[in-house]
């Protein structure tokens, strides 16, 4: 994968990393022994679960010798949330314009009819071919 949200993605694809993630959002830097005592796997498994989420962006490990504290690297998520934002802001404008189809009908008494008709016939269509 070469793009940094698919990558996000793909990291969080994960339940372990995912937990991972909500315990950093909420606890703040840790280090990878403190991160993987809750798991019943290897500090090593653990440490693979954190080299995919960093290799994401996702998560950093500090400077300096034995301890390289975790921390979250929050602004990833405004790439993440830029991405669902696009697709939810077009989604609530197909269904405004449904709504407005939709109201449109239901002022038009004709056109009420006929759906309602055409709907009727649907049905006994359907019950007459079982």
């Amino acid at each position: 994968m070469t793009d940094q949200l698919s990558r996000v993605f793909a990291a969080l694809a994960d339940p372990t990393r995912r937990d991972l993630v909500a315990r950093l959002a909420s606890d703040g830097e840790a280090s990878v022994g403190d991160l993987a005592a809750p798991y019943p796997v290897s500090v090593q498994a653990v440490s693979k679960h954190l080299k995919v989420l960093e290799d994401a962006g996702l998560v950093s490990r500090g400077e300096g010798g034995q301890r390289r504290p975790v921390r979250l690297e929050a602004e990833v998520f405004d790439l993440m949330t830029r991405w669902i934002e696009r697709y939810r802001r077009e989604a609530e404008e197909r269904y405004s314009r449904l709504d407005a189809v939709l109201a449109e009908l239901s002022d038009d008494q004709s056109v009420k009819q006929s759906v309602e008709q055409s709907i009727e016939q649907s049905i006994e269509q359907e019950r007459g071919a079982s």
